[in-house]
């Protein structure tokens, strides 16, 4: 699901406006991955994990940044997918004054950075990214370039795998420039 998630449409609906991008880079978090939160068994922090996919799952890093991922198996099995940048699409400046920078490449090249920009937080762990008011994944809207892949960023567990998915060329791209090539 990772490397399909290219292209897919973000759309975040609040009180303060819509804002949305295009999945530009994801990382796989798949079934007995010692990197995955859902690794060692569910638990009331990762649960929405084992449940239906295209459900998302947010959670906290580093006690301070949300990050938004997207549930990939069948209910029980714990999986998913973090989206780790986004090309904005929508409502650019509601996301600038979120996340106080101007250049539209900074606003959402990261987990952390796409979560403030779309005001991504707990409250939406667990919504229905198919049928949700507030927040939801749409299909494709153009054709996707082609995709590179790559180790994931900032791990230790595993970190030699090549489960990290991202357009190639994007500027939107997070991490490493030598990683995206």
């Amino acid at each position: 699901m990772a490397r399909a998630l290219i292209g897919w449409v973000l759309v975040r609906h609040s009180a303060a406006g819509t804002t949305s991008g295009r999945i530009v880079e994801t990382e796989a978090y798949p079934v007995g991955d010692p990197a995955s939160h859902a690794f060692r068994g569910e638990t009331a922090r990762n649960r929405v994990m084992f449940g239906q996919p295209f459900h998302a799952y947010v959670y906290r890093i580093y006690g301070r940044y949300w990050c938004f991922n997207v549930t990939s198996e069948p209910r029980g099995v714990g999986a998913g997918v973090l989206v780790r940048a986004l090309e904005p699409l929508e409502g650019i400046d509601l996301m600038r004054k979120r996340r106080g920078v101007e250049p539209v490449r900074l606003l959402c090249s990261g987990p952390a950075r796409l979560a403030q920009a779309l005001d991504i937080d707990r409250s939406l762990d667990g919504r229905d990214l198919l049928a949700d008011p507030e927040i939801e994944l749409l299909p494709p809207r153009q054709a996707t370039g082609p995709i590179g892949s790559s180790r994931r960023i900032g791990l230790t567990a595993a970190a030699h795998r090549l489960l990290r998915f991202y357009e190639r060329g994007s500027p939107y791209v997070s991490g490493p420039r030598r990683l995206s090539r």
